[in-house]
């Protein structure tokens, strides 16, 4: 009998040895198959159509070891907590508690930056998220006007997301006006070299609303090799979507 009491539908979720199971339909996919999640930290059981994720969802209940084996090889979340040091946007800083407002407070001669925050546990890491979240609205402001007018464009909005499945995305004004670009906040835990390299890759998209030679040409011309970053972004992506998870 189906867990669901009902025929399972595109987008449902089961728990396959305490994971998360999401089942997807692709209707390009030629098989069920399974795949794992990094930046959701859960499986994706996936089907050819919408009658074969019974399927999908049998084959990931067989896949029990395999998924319980993926899930384990994810970068533990990270913990916040007074005390802590982290890098944001490559720059050292020190986590301490405060009985006022959460903010940034830059490095002097005698110690790092600092992000001071009230509470404990959860309430602590929420105030750290905000302050990381605005120092990163600022940071991505910046780079993101100077780029824009590098390739002679209005300057655009700038905001911040928690975006799961994207780093930056773009969305340019047809007529030629001020477009609208969006970031990841948790770039701002990324090196600058890397951050900057998504900034340079959403302007480019406001001459070229593609990744066709001339988009590339942009990127290359205000960035240089892309390369690097790209493998950085890969290899390191899923540790930056743990930060300030519970884990539980």
């Amino acid at each position: 009998m189906s867990p669901f009491g009902r025929a399972p539908a595109d987008g449902d979720r089961l728990s396959v040895a305490g994971a998360v199971v999401r089942l997807k339909v692709n209707a390009r996919a030629r098989r069920v198959s399974l795949r794992l999640d990094r930046t959701r930290r859960e499986v994706v059981a996936v089907a050819p159509s919408k009658r074969r994720l019974p399927e999908a969802a049998a084959f990931a209940r067989e896949r029990a070891d395999w998924i319980a084996a993926r899930l384990a090889e994810l970068p533990a979340p990270w913990l916040l907590a007074p005390g802590m040091a982290l890098e944001v946007f490559g720059e050292a800083c020190r986590l301490e508690t405060t009985a006022g407002r959460a903010r940034w407070t830059p490095a002097s001669a005698d110690q790092p930056a600092r992000i001071l925050a009230a509470g404990e546990g959860d309430v602590f890491a929420m105030g750290v998220v905000r302050v990381i979240k605005r120092r990163a609205l600022e940071v991505f402001t910046a780079r993101t006007l100077a780029h824009a007018a590098a390739l002679g464009q209005p300057a655009p909005k700038v905001s911040v997301m928690d975006a799961k499945a994207r780093w930056g995305s773009c969305k340019a004004d047809p007529r030629g006006g001020p477009g609208a670009i969006r970031y990841s906040w948790r770039l701002a835990l990324a090196p600058l070299p890397v951050a900057e390299y998504v900034v340079v890759h959403e302007c480019a998209h406001l001459l070229e609303q593609n990744h066709g030679p001339q988009f590339w040409a942009h990127v290359r011309r205000l960035g240089g090799d892309e390369r690097p970053h790209r493998q950085w972004l890969r290899a390191e992506g899923a540790r930056l979507h743990a930060f300030g998870q519970s884990g539980g």
